[in-house]
């Protein structure tokens, strides 16, 4: 049986006990930043100059991010 992908995929990440991450949705392509800090965290689409979201490509046969 194969795999099913996960719906978000981890992108970067920085920092120890405050930490920021880059999600991508692998069905939507869109980026979001998720902030964390102790027990205390949120999350946002991560926006371009424009105000619109990031969005990667994404293979639509699996849902798993495009990386060149």
């Amino acid at each position: 049986m194969a795999k099913v992908p996960d719906r978000f995929v981890k992108k970067y990440t920085q920092g120890a006990f405050t930490m920021m991450d880059i999600w991508v949705d692998t069905k939507t392509g869109v980026n979001y930043l998720a902030y964390t800090n102790g027990n205390a965290g949120g999350i946002t689409p991560l926006l371009d100059a424009e105000g619109k979201p990031v969005v990667s490509p994404v293979d639509d046969e699996y849902g798993f991010p495009v990386t060149d």
